[in-house]
Order: structure tokens, then sequence, then C-alpha cells
């Protein structure tokens, strides 16, 4: 008999590229996940996992394995759906977990896990902060439950079929400068008039950084990145010493105190669509609705409040 729990932590390794990233992501020990697989790799008599470097991967009979096992483990989702959907009907429990963006998780998901928390308190909803790309990826091989991502105008965002994706809102960012700034009292800026800036952008791998860069399409030479941080707040303390400029979402954004001026940006402006994610096959899990609703009331209240965020 094919452990499945064991092929879950098999298509992990598939995902991550190593067993340990593996067993972060599960919430195992790397020892466990080796062992899982081990035990596998007897119950089947083949070989699953190659060493590539310092990493691993899947051999062609492990590489089928997950590929049969996947409709087998999404319709074992739908019946744990379809069983707790016949409870109490007031009664929701269960686990949802949930990926998300870190201006987002400040933003909308630390008061709506603590909300879930007190309304429903046999639901467990971990949270894991990732970017936009490895949240698909995670949601889609059943690693998390509900993702909530980004996209910015025209980078591309990949979403598989077996995925629902829901718009909720929409947030926009403004380029920030210190108050002293010769363009500080601009109410808009075009990208030609920051193009000789130095600025502070968060990493290459970065969907922010892909719009960065973007928003300067047909500028020569700009943007010109001399500070990197994932962190907004750093961005904010090197604009606010007069080291940068950056461009910083509002949504999680703290406030920018006297010395900080936002102004946004036209042709083109710079905004991004926030959606939720998550497998067809939850799609009739109480839970999974439970926390869906409440993610539509809050982020409800964000838009309708201006239809944007305020600066």
């Amino acid at each position: 008999m094919i452990d499945l729990e064991a092929v879950v932590s098999l298509r992990a390794v598939a995902t991550e590229g190593s067993v340990a990233a593996a067993a972060a992501t599960l919430g195992f020990t790397p020892s466990a996940v080796s062992q899982q697989i081990k035990r596998l790799e007897r119950d089947t008599g083949v070989a699953l996992l190659e060493r590539v470097g310092r990493g691993v991967v899947l051999t062609e009979p492990a590489t089928r394995l997950v590929v049969s096992a996947t409709p087998i483990l999404a319709d074992l989702e739908r019946v744990g759906a379809d069983l707790h959907g016949h409870g109490e009907p007031d009664l929701v429990s269960g686990e949802i977990r949930i990926g998300a963006f870190s201006t987002v998780v400040r933003g909308v998901m630390v008061p709506l896990v603590a909300d879930l928390s007190r309304r429903h308190p046999d639901l467990r909803v971990p949270l894991r902060e990732s970017e936009p790309w490895e949240t698909i990826a995670l949601v889609a091989s059943g690693q998390r439950d509900l993702g909530i991502v980004h996209r910015w105008g025209n980078v591309a965002l990949s979403i598989p079929d077996h995925l629902v994706e829901t718009p909720l809102f929409t947030d926009v960012a403004d380029v920030i400068l210190h108050r002293d700034h010769p363009l500080a009292d601009r109410s808009e800026l075009r990208p030609e008039d920051i193009g000789d800036e130095p600025w502070v952008a968060t990493f290459e791998s970065t969907i922010c950084r892909q719009w960065l860069r973007r928003l300067f399409d047909g500028v020569g030479g700009a943007p010109r990145i001399i500070h990197e941080s994932m962190e907004f707040e750093n961005h904010l303390e090197i604009a606010r010493a007069g080291i940068a400029v950056a461009l910083v979402p509002r949504l999680g954004r703290s406030p920018l105190g006297p010395d900080l001026v936002a102004i946004p940006t036209v042709s083109p402006e710079s905004i991004r669509e926030i959606s939720s994610i998550h497998r067809r096959t939850m799609s009739d899990s109480p839970a999974l609705r439970t926390v869906l609703d409440a993610l539509s009331d809050h982020t409800g209240r964000i838009a309708t409040d201006a239809g944007r965020l305020p600066a």
C-alpha cells in the first residue's frame, strides 16, 4: 500500500528542490521527510530521488508516481471537505494554511487571522509569508490551501487551471521622497521626472522589482538602483535619510511622518491587483469558505474606503 502522506512529502521535494526545504514547508524535520521517502522507496521497490549538486531531483518513476497520485490526493481533499460540510452548521473546524506576501500580511491578514481565531476557536489558519510566484506553487502543489497574490501591470503571473482566482481589491504604490527633495511639491510624477534618481528596491527576484524596471521602459539608464532591501520599512528610512527614493505600496505602509511625502506615478500608474487563489477541489470546504468570507469582508472595507487605499 502506497503511503499518500509520503507522496505529499515527495511532491514537496519536487517543488522545493531539497529535502530540507520541503521539510520546512511541510512543518516536518528533514529526517522525517527522508524517512518517509525511504519507506516509500522500500514499498515501491524503485529509487525516487537522485542527487544533483547540493540538491535532489525526482527520478522518472518518482515523477510518474507524483503525477498519478495528484488526482487521488485531490479526490481525498474533496471527500474531506464534504465530510466537514455535514457537521454543525455554525461550527467551523479544521485547518486552512495560508500563503501571502508581506504587505498584505501586515495590512490584512494579521487582523483577519486574529478575528477568525476569536470567532472560530477550532479553526486553525497558519500563515506563511511568500512571494506571489512561490505562493502559487505552494497552493498548486497542495502545500498551502489559500494564497494571496498580487500582479503589477503587465508583469506576468500565471495561474494554473486547477486554481480558482478571486479578485479582492486594487493597491497603489507611491514614490516616497524626503520633504526637502526638489520634486516633493509635485502632485504626480512621470518616469522621466525621476529617471536620474538613486533608488532603493526589493531584490531582483521579486515582482515589485520587475515592476519598477517596467515603470522606466523607454527611459535610458533608469532605474539606478543603489540599495536593496526586502523590507519596505527600510525603504522608508532610506528615503527619510535622503539617501535614495523608493516606490512603496500603500497597503500595510506605516505613517510617513513629517519628513516624507508620497506622490503617485502617472503614465503609467503604479497599481497592483490583489487576489486570492485556492484549489478548485477545496471549493466546497466550509473552513475555506469561512476564511474567504472573512477575507472578502475585510478587503471589501478597504475598497469601499475610497476605491483605493489612501495615500
